[in-house]
């Protein structure tokens, strides 16, 4: 059994930082401790879907039967060129033969589910309106150094605090990474800026289908999140607008001016999908109706060599912050938190586990930066376009049904979510939770308190 009183501090309260402290916690360590900039964690974004094997993840901590609850079973993935033809499609999930889902769920609202089960099980352990300034440290102990977001000129409530082991979870921006890596510079623009919003509407096609259309330099995305609008007979509906606003060829990589997030005119994008009507879903309309759109930059990092220095290591998008294709960014935070869980279980000199933890991910997530930076499994959508840019009346007269599935193969392969794989890690893992909750009713648990 891991000590238990190991002293773990993790910068950021995002969905990696709170999957981490779940699993940290399910793994026998309670002396853990969440620092977030923002004065209060509140429920934002749009929607986020979750693969089956990072769906298992969250199944083994108790959260599936909650996770169902508010989100939605995704069934398929349709792939639709930019004048509605069909190009491909393939069932997701449970109905493709995973023994685990696939989720579709409103970011904010799977933020809420984790931040309450962290707050149930660990306690008083996140501490809100802490930014991150700056760290030292020892062969012993990492100390880390904090000002107060809302105010820099009076001292947060914990200045600083000493620990074994500092996590950096705070996303693409991360400062922890910066101080790592100060030559780095902003993230790598893509040239492409995404929209997104959601709205509740009727069903489309099944009710719990995805649709990506057009190809790389264009592209519109809609699924739905939200099983109580389901259950109403009405669809919640994520959905995200896809521009090139930069030649591909600028050498030019910053990230342009923009609003991060923050509401802006539809007005900027709309008018190039105003031809978008396919028969079952109008893009227009969607835009049209849609109340909040908030702008964001595709953007990445180009992989570093290394995330683990002594007592401090990187996890999600501070690691490895990936192109949002493939529905793959969230669900890798989460194979992260397992791997360094299980890293710091297996191993107590806590230096060397980081490093066997960051080579176990840095080496596959790497791989998937790359492979999204060539359009991922969405490539199917650039191959109809290159061939048949004017449309088509079959997809089979364009491309062969098996150079479409491999697409789709092999990305699956690269980013850990294969069906086999993740069947079996299903089989092996049954029961994890309940034996888990017995062991805690039987005395050998843990008693869920947290040491400042």
């Amino acid at each position: 059994m891991p000590d238990p009183d190991l002293s773990i501090t993790i910068i950021g309260g995002g969905i990696g930082g709170l999957v981490l402290a779940l699993q940290l916690h399910f793994s026998g360590f309670t002396n853990i401790h969440i620092f977030e900039a923002s004065r209060q964690l509140k429920a934002i974004g749009s929607g986020i879907n979750l693969q089956p094997s990072a769906v298992l993840v969250l199944r083994n901590l108790g959260l599936l039967e909650e996770l169902e609850r508010t989100g939605i079973r995704t069934e398929e993935l349709r792939y639709y060129n930019r004048f509605g033809d069909y190009v491909v499609s393939e069932k997701r999930g449970v109905k493709a033969g995973y023994a685990i889902p696939q989720i579709s769920i409103h970011r904010g609202m799977l933020h809420d589910l984790l931040l309450e089960a962290v707050k149930e099980r660990l306690g008083d352990c996140i501490h809100t309106d802490h930014t991150f300034t700056s760290f030292t440290q020892t062969e012993k102990d990492v100390t880390a150094h904090f000002a107060r977001r809302s105010d820099p000129t009076t001292p947060p409530t914990s200045p600083s605090i000493t620990t074994d082991i500092l996590i950096g979870a705070d996303g693409i921006n991360s400062t922890v990474r910066s101080l790592l890596y100060p030559n780095e510079g902003p993230p790598n623009f893509s040239g492409r800026l995404l929209w997104r919003g959601v709205s509740e509407r009727a069903p489309f096609l099944t009710g719990r289908s995805m649709v990506w259309a057009g190809h790389a330099d264009q592209k519109f995305i809609a699924y739905p999140v939200g099983r109580e609008a389901e259950l109403r007979g009405r669809s919640l509906v994520n959905w995200i607008a896809e521009l090139r606003v930069r030649d591909k060829d600028d050498p030019d990589l910053t990230p342009p001016v923009a609003d991060w997030g923050k509401t802006v005119p539809k007005e900027r994008f709309a008018g190039s999908f105003e031809k978008w009507t396919f028969g079952f879903l109008s893009i227009p309309e969607l835009i049209a109706e849609t109340e909040v759109v908030a702008e964001f930059p595709m953007c990445d990092r180009t992989p570093v060599g290394r995330w683990s220095f002594g007592r401090l290591t990187l996890l999600g998008d501070a690691a490895h912050p990936l192109y949002p294709i493939g529905s793959n960014g969230a669900s890798q935070a989460i194979l992260d938190a397992v791997a360094l869980s299980s890293a710091l279980q297996q191993e107590s000199d806590i230096p060397i586990a980081l490093t066997k933890y960051q080579n176990v991910r840095l080496p596959p997530t790497a791989k998937i930066c790359f492979a999204n930076r060539a359009n991922g499994p969405d490539h199917v959508l650039q191959l109809a376009h290159e061939r048949a840019p004017d449309g088509f009346e079959s997809i089979d007269d364009v491309i062969g049904s098996l150079e479409l599935e491999e697409v789709g193969r092999a990305y699956k392969l690269l980013a850990g979510f294969d069906m086999e794989s993740v069947n079996r890690k299903v089989k092996e893992t049954e029961g994890a939770w309940e034996r888990r909750v017995k062991a805690k009713v039987n005395g050998n648990g843990t008693n869920g308190t947290n040491r400042l």
